[in-house]
Formats: structure tokens, C-alpha cells, sequence
């Protein structure tokens, strides 16, 4: 239940033109104007701060310019009616939602950040377009498109960027601005080593994890691969109802199939969701494109080995499985591969895969990496 402060909020937010002002301590150097999400700003609950990863990331960049000495002003990259009123020594937009519009408005000396968390627009829409191609071809339907972005000049008109995710990401822009960093995904949850699970017992179970667009993050190419491997389990976990366009054409892979079973969205902190990774060995992800797969690094965290596309932006290292195309027949050979190992490597294995999680996709890496960008 939302509090009478969450409405306040919300009313003031309206009232001040949809724009959250944090004012320096002590004399300010001057302004900062943040195109990424006032959210977390308005709805203070934790569950909705732990919901993405964008709303610690989003008032992480403001502490770090308020530490620098720094006003703030945050809007929203869906608002297209903000219009700059002072001077601003720095402008971060994430995604290319306002850097177009807004740079021709803004003070010639303002330097202009994009900050980067997907691959290119046209490199994004394009794999969208063919996984859908693809599924009118297997099952005579043409699904909607759901993740399709504007064109954008914004990587020619910035100053520099920050980019999450990894080479691979960064190879999909045709380029990229002169000082462009790299800063690691964070993490909404961190979870207990892996080592107690029973991985004789885990070993033959499966888990995709993932937010919308379920042909764009290659749902149809787990259902169909796990839908042929009745040895094997796999449980789904995420934004799917069964009146999506997407979820009609695989209605029996989703619900039909004894050894898939669909969850539907869970609390990353909840119990249910434990009992899942407890006793799963790997998280499948043969996304199109992403810049670097957050469901992915949180069930990293959790001890899932990951099997993952090149385009989810994932490093896999020595323990987990880089899909070498993302094909049917490519998800059945790494899985069975998985299974065929014994549960003492599979330990290996999945201790290697939290102690990585930890050591690079956490807040305080995310922070420090930023902070260095900055200074």
C-alpha cells in the first residue's frame, strides 16, 4: 500500500515541471542535468529500488556529481517536454532518449554523456526484426514487435560515454565517442555461495530468467530446444502472461509440456525464487541483444552457470558457455554437455560463477567505476 508521502511526491513532482532537484551541500560548482529515471526518487520502497538495477545506478551517477560539488536536476528519458532554464556544466542521457532534442537547447559549453545500456538502435531493432521473421517462418504467425527503439544521432552529437556491457556491446555502435568508459553492471541481489547445493540432485534443471520481449530475448529457442529433451527441466521465470501474442503462439510449450514449467514474475528476494535457483544449475539466455543481460548477473550471484548468447553482453569466462549461434540445436548440445559432467566439476563450476558475480557486478564496483569516469 502506498503511503500519503509516496501522493505527495507524485504531486509535487507535477507541481516542479516532472523534475527532481538535488541541491548541492556548501557552494556549488554549477549543474548537472540527468535524463534517466526520477523513480526511485518518488517510490522509496525498497522492493521498488531492488526492482532494476537502473534506480540505484541512476542515484548513484547523482551522488557522485553531488559529491563533486554539484547541483542536480533528474528527469525522466520519456520526458519530451523538459526545456533547460539554467546552464548545465554536464548533460547525461541514458539511452539516447534526449541527447537530440535537448543539446540544441543547452549552454555550447555544456558537456554532453551518453550514458550507454544497450546495444546499438539499429543493431537492437534489426535482431528483433529477425527473431521474428524467424518465428513466422516456424509457426506461420508475425508477432509484434515489442522492443524496437527511435533512431537516434545521439552517439555522433555526444561529448564522450559510458558504456555497460562488454566488447561485444561496444562492436554493435558503428563508433564511439573519444574517452568512452566501460563501467560493470550492478546488481539488485547478492546470494549465499552455492556451496551447499545439491548439484547430484540440480544437475538436469534449467532456468530462463528474463523481463519483456520474449521472442527478442530467444524464449522460442529454450521452449523448443528443452520442449525435445524431456531428460531435462526447465522452469521459467519472468514478464510472460498468457495473453501475450508471444505466449498464445507457444501455449503448449508454456503450458502443456511436463518438464517446462512457467512461474510467471518473482520477487528476486523471495523465497520462491530461492527454492528455484537452489535447485537449478544454469540460467539460458540466447538473447538478441542486450548490453549486458541484468537477469543474467543476478542469477550469477545466485550460483547459475550461465549459457548465454554473445549478444546478452555476459563474460563467461572458464565457467560458464558462450553460444556459439543461437540455434535449437546449439542449446541442446551445451545443456546435455552441462548434465553430462559430473557434480563435483558442476560445483566447481558454479562456485567460480558467484565468486566472478562478486567480484565484478556489484554497487560498489558500479560506484567506483563511475566515480573514476567522472574524476
Amino acid at each position: 500500500m502506498q503511503s500519503i508521502s509516496y501522493y505527495l511526491r507524485r504531486a509535487l513532482h507535477e507541481l516542479r515541471g516532472k523534475v527532481v532537484h538535488l541541491e548541492s551541500k556548501g557552494i556549488s560548482r554549477g549543474n548537472v542535468l540527468i535524463s534517466y529515471t526520477t523513480l526511485p526518487y518518488l517510490d522509496r520502497r525498497q522492493k521498488v529500488l531492488d526492482a532494476h538495477t537502473n534506480r540505484f545506478e541512476c542515484m548513484q551517477i547523482a551522488r557522485t556529481f553531488l559529491q563533486k560539488g554539484y547541483a542536480i536536476d533528474v528527469i525522466d528519458g520519456t520526458n519530451q517536454t523538459f526545456l533547460p532554464k539554467k546552464p548545465y556544466a554536464y548533460f547525461l542521457d541514458e539511452g539516447e532518449t534526449n541527447m537530440e532534442r535537448l543539446v540544441p537547447l543547452l549552454n555550447p559549453d555544456c558537456l554532453k554523456i551518453l550514458y550507454l545500456t544497450r546495444c546499438y538502435w539499429k543493431f537492437l531493432n534489426d535482431s528483433e526484426q529477425e527473431r521474428l521473421q524467424a518465428i513466422e517462418k516456424k509457426r506461420g504467425v508475425r508477432l509484434p514487435p515489442v522492443r524496437q527503439i527511435k533512431p537516434s544521432r545521439a552517439i555522433e552529437i555526444a561529448d564522450t560515454a559510458v558504456i555497460v556491457g562488454n566488447d561485444f556491446t561496444s562492436s554493435t555502435y558503428p563508433s564511439l565517442p573519444q574517452g568512452t568508459a566501460r563501467v560493470p553492471l550492478s546488481t539488485t541481489h547478492e546470494y549465499p555461495a552455492p556451496e551447499r547445493k545439491d548439484f547430484a540432485k540440480a544437475k538436469n534443471n534449467f532456468v530462463w530468467f528474463g523481463g519483456a520481449g520474449l521472442a527478442h530475448k530467444g524464449v522460442d529457442l529454450v521452449l523448443e530446444a528443452f520442449a525435445g529433451m524431456p531428460e531435462c527441466s526447465l522452469t521459467l521465470v519472468g514478464k510472460i502472461d498468457p495473453k501475450d501474442p508471444f505466449a498464445v503462439v507457444y501455449k503448449k510449450e508454456l503450458y502443456g509440456t511436463e518438464n517446462i514449467k512457467t512461474v510467471g514474475w518473482l520477487d528476486p528476494g523471495s523465497m520462491k525464487w530461492r527454492e528455484i535457483y537452489e535447485n537449478s544449475v544454469a540460467i539460458i539466455y540466447p538473447s538478441s541483444s542486450e548490453g549486458c543481460a541484468g537477469s543474467v548477473v543476478l542469477a550469477m550471484h545466485a550460483g547459475l552457470i550461465p549459457i548465454v548468447s554473445k549478444q546478452s553482453g555476459v563474460e563467461t569466462g572458464s565457467f560458464g558457455v558462450t553460444l556459439v549461434e543461437n540455434s535449437v540445436e546449439t542449446i541442446r548440445k551445451e545443456v546435455r554437455a552441462l548434465v553430462s559432467l559430473s557434480p563435483d566439476i558442476l560445483k566447481n563450476r558454479s562456485m567460480e560463477t558467484w565468486e566472478y558475480a562478486r567480484r565484478t557486478h556489484t554497487r560498489e564496483k558500479f560506484s567506483s567505476a563511475f566515480k573514476e569516469f567522472v574524476e
